[in-house]
């Protein structure tokens, strides 16, 4: 039960969540650093304390994150930015976090984000999606959907990422947004859907927020996904800049395309069309024909782990690594900090690991969070000090292998099991290589990341 201090900041944080945007939109710079000494001041947990100062000082140093602030302040709808601010920044981080340590204070699972596929259609067929080996007749019903978010939001969680297949193929989704109206939304979508009528309804609900899946300039991008397809996408970026969406983008980089998506030239052209955040996934060999030759080498992946850097030190957009970034999530978050949920209701650990044993048809939420194979890969974290190297499949093989073997868990659909068959000399060979080249790495970034003190 909150204490009256707690219940005084969780209404000062609600109020000026609801004020200080509106008033900030057209203030100066050095406004925008008292609002972090305010957030820090209400803020409930210590680490969200030690997250405003750290942002505090970025803004200080004239960091690129300071024009980001004022892009999101200015650049987007007073809807969507009071929806921005209220679901993601109070319900999801700050107000969803006592409830998620009240869980794990009882060695209970506590996630901090959903993800959830409601269909496997696409009108794509792109080389490599994760998603193209699931059934394309089984859409999630909306009231099992429904449930799940239900559940969700009871523990904690008010950060939910739609994916598939193509999220659009559904209009019914529209009314799960509408009704969980204090939850946040990101739909990962090819973006060829995206028109005015979409724009302006998520410009209405203002708790949607796409991040379109490019993969470089058109060249790449129509190699992967089709003829014309770049072009829809600059035009459906163009369109939700006109209704002031905010948006992001998506790319999965492989040898082909690792150069071109981390580049200045592709992320100042984003940035330019109105991209306010970005997302790397390398690629991985699972879904439609796997192919491990495709997969980036470790000098690969360590070259786009530093082009990132560059770009969070010299860009005004906010960029996140996937398989890189594990040391800014304490580790490899799979069945600890979010899990998936495909389109039949098989309860994944992660979007990537195609495993499972429960089906969120048959039970809670809570109850296929708690799973045996939950539990057993949970059991094992950390695996490693390295948190350069995180991923319990491709950068330790064996936790994954371990995992399933303890918890019986079994692929949720055709081929998936090759991670842990025929792919798994070519992984171990993959997870040797990263251990040597990013030991020396890890021990001079970890000096570097002590938070500041007040």
């Amino acid at each position: 039960m909150m204490d009256i201090t707690q219940s005084t900041k969780r209404y000062a944080a609600t109020e000026a969540a609801r004020v200080l945007p509106r008033l900030l939109a057209k203030s100066s710079d050095a406004n925008l650093i008292r609002l972090t000494r305010v957030l820090e001041g209400i803020a409930l947990q210590e680490v969200h304390k030690v997250q405003m100062r750290q942002l505090r000082g970025l803004f200080q140093q004239k960091h690129p994150a300071l024009t980001l602030g004022r892009r999101l302040l200015r650049e987007i709808n007073p809807n969507c930015r009071r929806k921005f601010v209220e679901n993601l920044g109070l319900n999801a981080i700050y107000f969803g976090a006592e409830r998620r340590n009240e869980l794990m204070a009882n060695d209970q699972a506590a996630p901090f984000l959903l993800v959830i596929s409601p269909t496997e259609r696409c009108n794509l067929h792109c080389r490599g999606c994760w998603a193209a080996k699931y059934r394309k007749d089984s859409d999630m019903p909306l009231e099992l959907l429904d449930r799940i978010i239900t559940e969700a939001k009871e523990m904690g969680m008010y950060f939910f990422t739609i994916t598939g297949g193509e999220p659009f193929v559904r209009k019914d989704l529209f009314d799960i947004y509408a009704k969980h109206n204090d939850a946040y939304f990101q739909v990962y979508t090819n973006g060829t859907l995206i028109d005015d009528s979409i724009a302006r309804r998520l410009a209405e609900l203002g708790n949607v927020v796409p991040a379109i899946s490019i993969e470089g300039f058109e060249e790449q991008t129509d190699d992967r996904r089709g003829r014309g397809t770049f072009a829809q996408l600059m035009g459906a970026m163009d369109t939700l800049r006109r209704k002031q969406v905010p948006f992001g983008f998506s790319s999965m980089t492989a040898r082909k395309n690792v150069d071109v998506v981390a580049s200045d030239e592709f992320i100042d052209m984003l940035i330019e069309k109105g991209c306010l955040f970005g997302w790397y996934f390398t690629y991985v060999p699972i879904g439609m024909k796997p192919d491990p030759s495709q997969m980036l080498t470790p000098v690969e992946r360590e070259r786009q782990r530093e082009r990132v850097q560059h770009i969070r030190a010299t860009k005004p957009i906010f960029v996140a690594d996937f398989w890189n970034d594990g040391w800014a999530t304490n580790g490899c978050m799979a069945a600890r900090l979010y899990a998936h949920i495909n389109s039949n209701g098989d309860v994944e650990p992660c979007a990537f690991v195609h495993f499972a044993v429960d089906n969120i048809k048959e039970k809670s939420l809570s109850e296929a969070l708690n799973s045996s194979f939950f539990q057993a890969i949970r059991n094992r974290y950390p695996w490693t000090d390295n948190q350069l190297k995180p991923c319990m499949f491709l950068d330790n093989p064996r936790v994954l292998r371990e995992a399933v073997a303890e918890g019986r868990a079994h692929a949720t659909h055709e081929g998936a099991d090759s991670l842990i068959t025929e792919l798994a000399p070519t992984l171990d060979r993959y997870a040797e290589e990263m251990e040597h080249l990013t030991e020396a790495m890890w021990e001079e970034l970890r000096d570097q990341l002590q938070p500041p003190r007040k």
